[in-house]
């Protein structure tokens, strides 16, 4: 949502001011011309500068960092308690390297791609190496006359990026070459992640939007889905459904771990998780606030909303394994914290209280599925259970948004941006075909994309650890580390 206006400003402005040299000694009616165009210049001259909003740039910075804390060290320990004790510090390291990785990939090319005008599929070039990012770049809000610091968004932006790639490990840790995940995640991030950004997320911006006429010129630029009226406010299709398909694919492609089905593979310390579990949902309300763009009420909607939400799905996970198994676990109330934050992410600022409840509860219910049955009938060994709740509370969130978006149902509706008020039509079916359409182009690119990057990947530095290493461990056999002393 870059902004050109002060450019496109001061390019009209020298437009005008060229004319009054046209003629060193124009007729009479030419002065009354003169006047015009000088009015105009004065009129141009007294509109709405944009100018830096100081407020919605500290808490755009802050969310970055909540985001970041999410990652490192949120999903590291999450995931990190999960696996077996041999392979603790592997998971460890291939969150903190993908991290890395895309974090300097953003910056080389990834935010221009995914964030600048191009097709309605990709972003162009203007800010490949980061050419023009500096200080003094603004970059639009959803509000119209209100800016935040380019590299604020730039690096908000990256953080959703890194944490997008980090979570697709999951669903095959414990036998993957580190070789094979840094290759992955290079091609991944590349044709699938930036394409959905695009594709969901990129508009000019809401100071484009002046007239019915505008509005039309405005919305042929920008990405393909968002064109199509698709609501993700914070990830759903991008950042979940998008990772949970390529991790399901991994799982396929590298295959299962030994002893699998035989065995029983137990995370190693659940402490760890629900520590990572907590540190995930704190650092969520800055995924899903921050991606308001402003500290107003649509980010305290958010807010709340996660707050609820995830509260709802952790209630639900736990009643139902209650009465099924006779015991509530740690790992169900953990997994289904992640469930409900998972949900009402694509809904956070646009569901009511009430709709985040029950988003929250119905996929709280359907990801505890999703972890059992689901992946008992697709007999892969999502060894994180990535898809089982990215992917199922990924596309429910998607679907359900929706939903509950309906004004009769408490949401905010579709945002008019040439009024500068919510439209007062919904159509809830009409609108619940869009979001599915959102959903399948997901699962239809990722899918895509992952299968040809592993086929790469095994046929160049190779998918999987020897089964020697993978008995061994890989913290011993790909890092020479223990993660605890003997």
């Amino acid at each position: 949502m870059r902004s050109d206006l002060r450019e496109d400003s001061m390019h009209t402005f020298i437009a005008h001011a060229s004319i009054t040299h046209v003629s060193p000694r124009p007729p009479q009616w030419a002065w009354l011309w003169l006047l015009c165009i000088c009015g105009s210049v004065s009129a141009q001259s007294a509109a709405p500068v944009p100018s830096l909003s100081k407020p919605d740039t500290v808490w755009v910075l802050v969310s970055a960092c909540l985001v970041i804390f999410m990652t490192l060290p949120g999903l590291a320990l999450f995931y990190g308690g999960l696996v077996r004790s041999k392979n603790v510090l592997s998971i460890l390291m291939q969150t903190l390297a993908v991290f890395a990785v895309v974090a300097i990939l953003w910056a080389l090319y990834g935010y221009s791609l995914a964030f600048t005008e191009g097709n309605a599929f990709i972003g162009g070039l203007d800010r490949v190496l980061a050419h023009g990012l500096d200080a003094n770049a603004l970059a639009a809000t959803f509000s119209k006359g209100v800016y935040i610091p380019e590299l604020a968004f730039f690096v908000f932006q990256g953080a959703f990026a890194c944490i997008a790639c980090a979570l697709v490990v999951g669903a095959f840790a414990e036998r993957v070459k580190f070789s094979g995940v840094l290759l992955f995640t290079v091609l991944w991030f590349t044709f699938a992640y930036l394409p959905m950004a695009h594709m969901v997320w990129f508009f000019p911006g809401p100071d484009a939007f002046t007239s019915n006429a505008m509005a039309a010129t405005a919305t042929a630029k920008a990405g393909y889905l968002w064109a199509r009226g698709a609501l993700d406010f914070a990830g759903g299709t991008v950042v979940h459904i998008n990772a949970a398909v390529a991790g399901l694919v991994g799982a396929f492609m590298v295959g299962k771990r030994i002893g699998y089905g035989r065995e029983a593979l137990k995370p190693h310390n659940l402490t760890q998780t629900m520590v990572g579990a907590s540190i995930l949902w704190v650092g969520w309300f800055g995924f899903n606030a921050g991606s308001a763009l402003e500290a107003n009420g649509t980010a305290a909607l958010a807010f709340v909303n996660t707050f609820l939400a995830t509260a709802a799905a952790v209630v639900a996970w736990t009643a139902l394994e209650w009465l099924h198994k006779g015991k509530p676990s740690l790992l169900g109330a953990a997994s289904g914290a992640v469930a409900g934050l998972v949900a009402i992410t694509p809904a956070a600022g646009l569901v009511g209280l009430m709709g985040a409840l029950a988003m929250g509860a119905i996929t709280g219910a359907l990801c505890l599925w999703g972890v059992g049955g689901l992946k008992r009938w697709l007999r892969a060994d999502d060894s994180l259970d990535v898809f089982g709740v990215h992917g199922v509370g990924g596309i429910a969130g998607a679907l359900l948004t929706g939903v509950f978006a309906a004004p009769r149902l408490g949401g905010a509706g579709l945002w008019d941006y040439v009024s500068e008020r919510a439209s007062p039509d919904y159509n809830l079916l009409a609108q619940l075909w869009i979001q599915l359409q959102g959903v399948l182009v997901t699962v239809a690119l990722s899918g895509t994309v992952s299968l040809l990057a592993f086929v790469i990947v095994k046929y160049t530095v190779g998918l999987r650890v020897d089964a020697d290493a993978e008995r061994e461990g890989l913290d011993i056999a790909t890092h020479g580390e223990n993660a605890y002393a003997n």
